[in-house]
C-alpha cells in the first residue's frame, strides 16, 4: 500500500472555506467533489454557514468529530496556519492548500510557507502545495480541485508544477477524447513533490504512463533512487522547462565550465530511465503511444504508404531518430510481388500507389506484420479519389489485433475527409498522427524506453571501492585547507588527496626556493615541470606560471626566478605559497576526468579529451556519481571522441581503459565521501597502454557541507 493511497482514494474529505456563493473557490471545490461521483463523506467547513450545498457545515475541522483523510484549504493565506494547527490536532492525514500567497510572493510568503510545513511535520500531516489547483483521480472518482471540468477516465497520470498548464491540458484532453487516471497539481512543493507523486503513480494499478511538467527537482538524490525504480515499471515522461544556458552557474574549473544545470538534468533523466520530452507535443504524443500500444521488441520499422513523398519523408525520419528500416525476408518480398501491382515498391517503404483501395493496404500491412524482421509498422494514408479511409482504418485495427506484440502507428495526412478514419483508429487505441515525422519520433521514444528499462533492470551499482583508500589522510588535508580559510587546494595538496584515494598521479612537491626546486628535480629525475602555487591562480600558464621540459639544475633555477618575476609583476597582490615541482611525464593520450557538484543531483562527473583540447573541442560526456554503474562509466567513455584514441588509432597503441574506468570510479567515490568538494579537475590525465596518470589536479571546496 502506497503512503499516498488515502490522498487519492480518501474516505472522508473536508473543505475549509466551502461556500454557497457561486464564483468562489470554496464553492467550486465542493461542487466538483460532489459532481465527480465521490462516494465518501464530504464535510464543508465554514463558521459563517450552517449548511452548504445541502450539507451540514462545521465551524472548524475539529468540530466534525471524525478523523478526516483529506482537508482542502481555500481561505486567505493569513488564516492558513491556524487552520493547519486545528487540522493537526484533529488527526488529519493530508492537507491540500489551494491558497496562494506563500514563497512565490517573496520573503514574507516564504516564512509563512516554512511555518506551515513545520506545523504539518509536527502533527505528521502530509502537505500538497500550497498554491495548487488540486488533485483528481478518475477511478476513485474524486475531483478535489477548482478546475472547471473533470478528465475522462484513462490510464495516464499527469503531474504538473504549473496549475495553469494543468488546466489547459485538462480542457484540451476532453476535446480530443484523451483519458487520464490522475491529474496532480504540485504548486510550491513545500512537502510532497514530483518524486512522491511519480512513485505513487508507479504503484497505481490504473496508471500505465506517467507524465510530468516540472520546472525543477526538489530532491535530486531521492529523484535518482526512486524514479529509477519507477521507470522499470512504467514509462516516465518529463517535460522540464527552464533549459536556457543563462541559468548555468559560473565555475572556475574546466569541468564546471563544460557542465551546467541543463547537463545535470539531462544526465539525471538518462540515468534514471526518464524519457525527456522537448515540448508539449512530444509529451502527449509519447503518452498516446505508450498507453495503448505494446513496447516494441526492437527498432526495425516497416512503412506502408500510398504516396512516395510521405514515404521518403518517413524514411528520412527513421534515420534522424535512430530507428532502422526493416529488411523483409524473401518470402515477404515474393508475397507482395504477387499481391501488388508491378509498379508498386515491394521493398521498405512499401508503396501501394495512389490508387490503392482497402484491399491493397490489407495485403501489404498483413505481410509486413507477419515478417519476423519487423518490430513496428507505420501506415501512411494521403487522400485520393479512390481512398477509403474508414474501411482502411478498420482493416488496420483488425490486423493489429492479430499482432498485439507489435505497435502500429498511422498518419492520415489530410483534412475533414479523413476525420472518421482517424476517429476509428484513435478510439481503438491506434495512434493517428497528422504527419509521419511525429509518428517516427514517438516510435523512437518507445524504443529508447525499452532500451533504458532493459539497462536499468540488469545494472548494478559499483561496489564500494575499499583498496588504496585513506579517507583519514584526505580529511586531514581538507581540515588544514579550511583552517587556512582557503577554498582552493594547492597543487601538492590536491595531489595528496588523489593519492589518498588510489588515483595515480605524478607526484608534486612544494619548493620555497630555487635551491629546493633543484634538489627536488634531481631527486626525482629530469625533465621537470615547475608551476606557481597560489590558491588565487587557477589557469597558471596565463600568467607565465608554468615552465616545462627543464633538463638540468640551471634551467630549473632560471625557470623558478622567471615564474616568480612574471607572477608578481602581473598579479602583485596574489598570495604565493611557493613553486610546485613535478617530473615531466612522457607523451600519451591526454584526457580530462572531473567533477562539479550540481545543486540538485550532487556530484556530476565529466570525461573527455583533455589538455588543450578541453576548451577547443568541448569533447565531454557526463554521469552522476549517485548510483553509478560500471556499464554507465563504459558508456560515458564510449560517447566521446577520446574513445577513438583510447582504443588505438592508425597504428597507435590504445590506452589502459580499465585504469581509466578505475580512476573515474575513484573520483566518484571521493566526491560522495566528501560533500564539501565542489569541483575536481584531473587535467590532463595521460593515458598509456598499461597505465593512466594525472598530471594536474585541481580541487575546490565549500566552507559548509551540502
Amino acid at each position: 500500500m502506497n503512503i499516498l493511497d488515502s490522498l487519492f482514494n480518501p474516505k472522508t474529505i473536508a473543505v475549509v472555506g466551502a461556500s454557497n456563493t457561486e464564483g468562489k473557490i470554496g464553492h467550486s471545490i465542493i461542487t466538483n467533489i460532489i459532481s465527480s461521483g465521490f462516494i465518501g463523506e464530504v464535510y464543508p467547513v465554514n463558521p459563517s454557514s450552517s449548511k452548504i450545498l445541502g450539507l451540514k457545515s462545521y465551524p472548524t475541522v475539529k468540530d466534525i468529530g471524525k478523523v478526516i483523510d483529506l482537508v482542502i484549504i481555500a481561505v486567505p493565506a493569513e488564516s492558513v496556519l491556524s487552520i493547519a494547527k486545528n487540522c493537526g490536532e484533529a488527526g488529519v492525514g493530508f492537507l491540500l492548500v489551494v491558497t496562494a500567497g506563500f514563497k512565490e510572493t517573496g520573503s514574507q510568503g516564504l516564512k509563512r510557507e516554512k511555518e506551515l510545513l513545520s506545523v504539518c511535520q509536527k502533527y505528521n500531516m502530509r502537505l500538497v502545495g500550497p498554491n495548487v489547483v488540486g488533485i483528481m483521480d478518475t477511478h476513485t472518482p474524486v475531483n478535489a480541485s477548482f478546475a472547471n471540468s473533470f478528465p475522462l477516465k484513462g490510464e495516464i497520470a499527469f503531474i504538473s508544477q504549473s496549475g495553469a498548464m494543468l488546466l489547459a491540458i485538462l480542457d484540451w484532453s476532453r476535446s480530443i477524447g484523451l483519458g487520464f487516471s490522475r491529474f496532480i497539481s504540485m504548486g510550491n512543493k513545500a512537502d510532497l513533490n514530483e518524486v512522491d507523486f511519480i512513485w505513487a503513480a508507479a504503484e497505481d494499478a490504473n496508471t500505465k504512463v506517467i507524465l510530468c511538467y516540472i520546472e525543477d527537482v526538489a530532491d535530486g538524490q531521492r529523484f535518482l533512487q526512486v524514479v529509477s525504480e519507477a521507470s522499470k515499471r512504467k514509462p516516465v515522461i518529463i517535460l522540464k522547462s527552464g533549459i536556457s544556458t543563462a541559468g548555468a552557474r559560473a565555475a572556475s574549473s574546466h569541468t564546471g565550465a563544460l557542465a551546467g544545470s541543463e547537463v545535470a538534468y539531462e544526465t539525471a533523466f538518462m540515468q534514471s530511465g526518464v524519457i525527456r520530452a522537448k515540448n508539449m507535443s512530444d509529451l502527449f504524443d509519447l503518452a498516446i503511444a505508450f498507453v495503448n500500444q505494446p513496447i516494441p521488441a526492437g527498432r526495425r520499422i516497416a512503412i506502408v504508404t500510398n504516396s512516395g513523398g510521405p514515404g521518403i519523408i518517413a524514411t528520412d525520419s527513421v534515420e534522424e531518430y535512430g530507428m532502422q528500416m526493416a529488411s523483409f525476408d524473401k518470402n515477404t518480398v515474393e508475397r507482395m510481388r504477387k499481391l501488388l501491382p508491378s509498379e508498386a515498391n515491394i521493398y521498405n517503404p512499401v508503396d501501394v500507389l495512389g490508387d490503392a483501395r482497402t484491399g491493397r493496404y490489407h495485403d501489404s500491412i498483413q505481410a509486413v506484420l507477419d515478417d519476423e524482421n519487423t518490430d513496428c509498422v507505420l501506415v501512411l494514408l494521403a487522400p485520393a479519389a479512390v481512398t477509403e479511409p474508414e474501411k482502411t482504418a478498420n482493416v488496420i485495427v483488425e490486423l493489429q489485433k492479430k499482432h498485439i506484440e507489435k505497435p502500429v502507428f498511422t498518419a492520415f495526412m489530410g483534412g475533414e475527409g479523413l476525420n472518421e478514419g482517424r476517429r476509428i483508429l484513435t478510439s481503438s487505441g491506434l495512434p493517428c498522427f497528422t504527419f509521419p515525422e511525429t509518428a517516427v519520433k514517438a516510435f523512437s521514444g518507445m524504443v529508447k524506453y525499452a532500451n533504458m528499462r532493459q539497462k536499468l533492470s540488469r545494472e548494478q551499482s559499483l561496489p564500494k571501492i575499499k583498496n588504496n583508500i585513506d579517507s583519514k589522510a584526505a580529511k586531514a588535508v581538507f581540515y588544514d585547507v579550511l583552517r587556512d580559510r582557503r577554498l582552493v587546494l594547492l597543487g601538492y595538496e590536491a595531489t595528496q588527496i588523489a593519492e589518498a584515494y588510489g588515483i595515480s598521479v605524478a607526484p608534486v612537491y612544494l619548493a620555497k626556493t630555487a635551491e629546493e626546486a633543484v634538489e627536488i628535480s634531481e631527486s626525482q629525475g629530469f625533465p621537470s615541470v615547475l608551476k606557481i602555487s597560489s590558491p588565487k591562480i587557477m589557469h597558471k600558464s596565463d600568467v607565465g606560471g608554468v615552465k616545462v621540459g627543464l633538463q638540468n639544475g640551471k634551467q630549473v633555477t632560471e625557470a623558478f626566478h622567471s615564474i616568480m618575476e612574471s607572477v608578481t609583476r602581473l598579479m602583485p597582490r596574489t598570495p604565493i605559497y611557493g613553486i610546485e615541482v613535478q617530473k615531466m611525464m612522457p607523451h600519451g593520450n591526454e584526457l580530462i576526468i572531473g567533477m562539479v557538484r550540481d545543486v540538485q543531483f550532487g556530484p556530476l562527473l565529466a570525461f573527455g579529451l583533455g589538455g588543450i583540447y578541453v576548451n577547443l573541442l568541448k569533447d565531454a560526456s557526463f554521469r552522476l556519481a549517485q548510483g553509478l554503474t560500471r556499464a554507465q562509466i563504459e558508456e560515458m567513455i564510449a560517447e566521446t571522441k577520446a574513445y577513438t584514441l583510447i582504443r588505438g588509432y592508425r597504428g597507435n597503441k590504445g590506452s589502459d581503459i580499465n585504469k581509466i574506468i578505475d580512476t573515474i570510479a575513484r573520483v566518484a567515490r571521493l566526491s560522495l565521501d566528501f560533500p564539501e568538494i565542489t569541483e575536481i579537475d584531473l587535467n590532463p590525465v595521460i593515458a598509456y597502454p598499461e597505465s593512466a596518470v594525472a598530471l594536474d589536479v585541481k580541487i575546490t571546496v565549500s566552507r559548509s557541507k551540502d
